[in-house]
């Protein structure tokens, strides 16, 4: 990303992040009684010896929502405290710890991010009700997991000079690459319509040929593009975020992606085609696009007024003219990777051109369509590289994949109980 882009990505962050701190504030004042205050430091959920608590749920939920995290901060929460509740049990058992410099490294890092100090950033969320002790340790949990997986697979990663090679001879294609492909969006809004569809799920994931795929299409595809046999035009590869371009670039023509979760269903793509073209791939891909939430979910008297929107409008600039006097969250602008942003608006986002829009989406609530628009796409070309970068890169890939698999090891072993469920 450029400095320009950054420094733009960075204030609409600091933006949201002012924007959230006073509907949190108010979520704080609500609170409720002493009685109802004192349920938040009940148990929820042990993971081996380590117990997690209704007060840190809350806290991390609140401090992701201030972050705007993609996907449901109460799940995020949850599975986050479960996981760092699973690297501090091993990191206490092989003696892993970061001391104070680290730690304060690591939040002033952190926080630079936002443009902010760590004191400054401490006051934003102190405004949203969130405690510093939650950024503490939500930033030493990641320190500490980090020491840990150092440690632990140190003495495996060998990178090879014929690693180095063979990611160099992969890097230096002076060509980029362009996919057609098919989609179908399983509905997965309801309890119901989530089992038909993860029965479904196998079935589709087996096809092999592009008229069973776009059958399919027509029949149970949810998204707008059923009506064209779930047929897309031509996108850049680059355009879809690393997960999902790593699935597409594998696949042979006729060939079916595993099934992605997006909000609200299940996404599968089919590969139609596949073209290079001359000139290098674009890196570091990043989007900025508007959401506009429009109340009563998707209905033809939304669908209505959002046809009524696009009419009246060129650019997402336009947009805030639609939306004055209401509440901020109504609309929201920001600038992201492609990799930050949840499957179902990278998938949308990937489709379009600056200026066009979307209505495929709902709200997590399905209270909301979504007017999502994209207003510009930046990216930067790839800069030469050293052999010694490239060495580095490859370790830290290494590396996360380590971590990753080892982490999925660590839960499988565990003894972990939901009080809530019970």
């Amino acid at each position: 990303m450029s400095r320009t882009n950054m420094t733009r990505a960075f204030t609409t962050a600091k933006k949201t992040l002012t924007h959230c701190v006073g509907a949190l504030s108010l979520g704080v004042l609500l609170l409720g009684s002493p009685a109802q205050a004192q349920n938040l430091f009940a148990p929820i959920a042990k993971v081996n010896d380590r117990v997690i608590t209704a007060y840190e749920l809350s806290q991390r939920a609140a401090y992701l929502t201030l972050l705007r995290a993609p996907g449901d901060p109460q799940i995020l929460a949850r599975e986050q405290l479960t996981n760092e509740a699973l690297q501090r049990g091993i990191a206490k058992q092989l003696g892993v710890t970061i001391s104070d410099e680290e730690l304060q490294t690591g939040m002033e890092e952190f926080t630079a991010r936002f443009n902010l100090t760590v004191e400054k950033f401490q006051v934003a969320i102190a405004q949203g009700g969130v405690a510093i002790e939650t950024f503490r340790d939500f930033v030493a949990a990641g320190l500490i997991w980090r020491n840990v997986v150092r440690e632990r697979f140190r003495g495996r990663i060998n990178i090879t000079e014929e690693d180095v090679d063979r990611r160099l001879a992969q890097t230096g294609s002076s060509s980029a690459v362009r996919v057609l492909l098919s989609e179908i969006i399983l509905p997965a809004n309801t309890p119901q319509a989530q089992a038909a569809s993860s029965a479904r799920s196998t079935e589709i994931a087996q096809i092999t040929t592009l008229p069973a795929f776009a059958a399919a299409a027509r029949r149970y595809s949810a998204s707008p593009s059923k009506g064209r046999s779930g047929r897309l035009d031509w996108m850049d590869l680059s355009n879809l975020p690393p997960a999902i371009a790593a699935q597409i670039i594998a696949l042979a023509p006729g060939e079916v992606t595993d099934p992605l979760p997006v909000n609200g269903g299940i996404a599968f793509f089919q590969m139609r085609a596949l073209e290079e073209f001359e000139g290098p791939a674009p890196e570091n891909v990043s989007v900025d696009y508007a959401t506009y939430l429009i109340p009563g979910g998707k209905t033809p008297e939304t669908l209505g007024k959002a046809a009524t929107i696009r009419a009246k409008i060129d650019t997402c600039d336009d947009l805030y003219a639609v939306a004055q006097g209401q509440p901020v969250e109504q609309l929201v602008r920001e600038n992201r990777p492609v990799g930050e942003l949840p499957n179902d608006y990278a998938i949308e986002l990937a489709k379009m051109d600056p200026g066009e829009s979307s209505t495929a989406l709902v709200s997590p609530s399905g209270q909301n369509l979504v007017f999502l628009m994209l207003c510009a796409r930046s990216s930067e070309l790839p800069e030469e590289v050293s052999r010694d970068q490239i060495k580095a890169q490859l370790q830290n890939q290494r590396l996360q994949s380590y971590a990753k698999s080892y982490l999925e090891e660590l839960r499988a072993a565990a003894f972990i109980e939901d009080y809530t469920q019970q």
